[in-house]
C-alpha cells in the first residue's frame, strides 16, 4: 500500500514489483520514518522476546484524519505495521483501517489513554482482500464530490453550518460528515435530502475547530505541517498566562493557529520555562543603593542574569541571581550597599562581515541613473542655449590671445588688402566689441554702415 502523501514522489510503499519507494525507502512500510499522518515508531521492534511470549492481542488501527481505535485480534492473525484490515465498525458493514501499532506498545498506549482492555470489544475480521481495496478505493474517491453536494444542500435550506470533511465507510453503506457550527442545527431535513440523493446511511458529527484544522491539515507559520494533523492526538487547553509566562506579545494574530485559537505549540515549552522562574526571585524590580535607586530592566531566566540601571544612566549593570538576592535582603532589614558590584564579563557578539554582492545578481537600486540623467540634461541644456546668463561660465574653453595673433600674422596678404583691411578693423573695434549674446543685431545689420568712415566696398 502506498501512502500517498509523501512529498518526494513516487509514493513511499508502493507494492509494484521490481520498483523502488522513492520516499522514506522503508519498502512498504513507512509507519516508522513520518511519510503518514498521526504514525507511532515502534521502538521495540529490534528487541528479542522470550520464546515462551505470547503477543497483545489488541492492535492499534488508524482511519482518515486523526481517528483511532482499538481492536481485538481474536484469530491471532499476523498482522505488520500498515497493513489495511477489515474492522467491526460501530454499526453493520465492515470498515477498512491501517494497522498503527502492535505488540507491546499497544498495552502502554492503553495505560496513556485510560482504557481498560477489557473494555475492548470490537474485532478484527481479516485482512483487506483486493476486492475490499477496490471498494475502498471507490469510496474515497466519492468523498470530495458527495461533500461538495452536501454543502450547496446546506446552503439551499440557509442551515447556518459549515461542512468539512467527508468519511465514507469501508465497505461503501455509510458516510460520516463532519462540519462546525456556532450553535445547535436542525438538520433534519437536510439527512432526508442527502440520504435520497446518496442512497447510503447519513452520520452527523459536530466537531470543534481544532479538530476541523486537524482533518484538513495545513501548513502553520513555522512552515512545517500542522501538529495536530500529523502526530497530535490530544488536545490541551492553551491560555494566555502560557505566552506570559513566556515573555511573548500578548498579539492574538500571532498567537492564533489556523484554526483560530492558540496555537498548540504555546504548551511546549512552558514546563521549561515555569522550572527556569523557580529560581527567579519576586518583587526585586528596584535595588537601594547609598548612589540611587537601581530599576530592573530585563531577566535572562536560563543564563539567570537580571540587568539593572540607574536613571539617566545609558549602562546596564548584569547581576547574578544570588547576588540581586543578597542586595534585596539588605534592603528589607534597612540596608543599602554602596554601589552594584558585577563579576559577569558580557562577551560582545561580533556581527559576521557581510559582502555586498547587489551588483552581481543585478539587484542595484532603482533610481540609481536618476542623478546621471540630471546630470546629462543639464549638459545638453547649456550646450543648446545661445545666450548665456550673466555670471555664468561657459563649457568651451575660450581660445587663447596668443593662438589668435599668431593666426592672424601668418595670415597670406591678398594685393586687394582685405585680410589687412579687416584685422586692422578689428583691431580698432576689439575693445569695444559686444558680448556674444549681443551678437545677433550684427547678422541683422549686416550689409548696412556701421562705421563713421563710410560704407564698406
Amino acid at each position: 500500500m502506498g501512502c500517498g502523501s509523501c512529498s518526494s514522489g513516487g509514493g513511499c510503499g508502493s507494492n509494484t514489483v521490481g520498483t523502488t519507494p522513492a520516499g522514506c525507502q522503508n519498502n512498504g512500510s513507512c509507519m516508522t520514518s513520518g511519510c503518514n499522518k498521526l504514525d507511532v515508531y515502534d521502538w521495540l521492534s529490534d528487541m528479542d522476546l522470550p520464546s515462551n511470549y505470547k503477543p497483545f492481542n489488541i492492535v492499534e488501527i488508524r482511519f482518515k484524519g486523526s481517528r483511532k481505535d482499538f481492536y481485538i485480534n481474536t484469530d491471532n492473525l499476523y498482522l505488520e505495521m500498515g497493513e489495511m484490515v477489515a474492522v467491526e465498525p460501530s454499526t453493520g458493514g465492515y470498515d477498512i483501517g491501517h494497522v498503527s501499532l502492535t505488540g507491546e506498545l499497544v498495552r502502554l498506549q492503553l495505560k496513556k489513554n485510560n482504557v481498560d482492555p477489557e473494555s475492548v470489544l470490537k474485532k478484527v475480521y481479516r485482512k483487506a482482500s483486493e476486492s475490499d481495496v477496490v471498494k475502498f478505493n471507490a469510496a474515497k474517491d466519492l468523498e470530495w464530490e458527495t461533500m461538495h453536494r452536501a454543502r450547496n444542500l446546506a446552503l439551499e435550506l440557509g442551515l447556518s453550518m459549515k461542512i468539512s470533511d467527508v468519511d465514507y465507510q469501508g465497505d461503501k453503506t455509510k458516510a460520516t460528515f463532519y462540519y462546525t457550527a456556532e450553535g445547535r442545527v436542525d438538520f433534519r431535513e437536510l439527512i432526508k435530502r442527502m440520504a435520497e440523493a446518496f442512497r447510503i446511511r447519513i452520520e452527523m458529527r459536530q466537531i470543534g475547530m481544532r479538530q476541523e484544522a486537524s482533518r484538513l491539515g495545513g501548513i502553520g507559520s513555522c512552515g512545517r505541517e500542522l501538529c495536530c494533523s500529523t502526530w497530535l492526538t490530544d488536545f490541551k487547553t492553551v491560555s494566555t498566562s502560557a505566552a506570559r509566562y513566556q515573555n511573548l506579545s500578548l498579539n492574538t494574530l500571532k498567537l492564533a493557529g489556523q484554526c483560530g485559537k492558540l496555537k498548540c505549540c504555546l504548551n511546549f515549552e512552558l514546563d521549561s520555562y515555569m522550572d527556569a522562574l523557580k529560581n527567579i526571585p519576586n518583587n526585586v524590580d528596584r535595588i537601594e543603593t547609598e548612589s540611587g535607586v537601581a530599576y530592573l530592566q530585563k531577566t535572562d531566566i536560563f543564563k539567570k542574569i537580571m540587568w539593572y540601571s540607574f536613571p539617566g544612566a545609558e549602562n546596564w549593570i548584569p547581576l547574578e541571581v544570588t547576588t540581586v538576592k543578597e542586595y534585596s535582603e539588605m534592603n528589607r532589614n534597612g540596608k543599602k550597599p554602596a554601589q552594584l558590584f558585577t563579576t559577569i564579563e558580557i562577551e560582545e557578539v561580533q556581527k559576521p562581515i557581510s559582502h555586498d554582492y547587489e551588483n552581481v545578481v543585478g539587484q542595484d537600486s532603482l533610481t540609481r541613473l536618476d542623478d546621471k540623467n540630471k546630470k546629462k540634461k543639464r549638459k545638453k541644456s547649456t550646450k543648446g542655449r545661445k545666450d548665456t546668463p550673466a555670471g555664468a561660465t561657459e563649457n568651451k574653453k575660450p581660445a587663447p590671445v596668443k593662438a589668435e595673433t599668431t593666426k592672424s600674422e601668418k595670415a597670406p596678404v591678398n594685393t586687394g588688402g582685405a585680410p589687412v583691411a579687416k584685422n586692422t578693423e578689428e583691431k580698432q573695434n576689439g575693445e569695444n566689441k559686444p558680448k556674444k549674446r549681443f551678437n545677433r543685431n550684427k547678422n541683422k545689420n549686416k550689409g548696412k554702415s556701421t562705421d563713421n568712415n563710410g560704407p564698406k566696398s
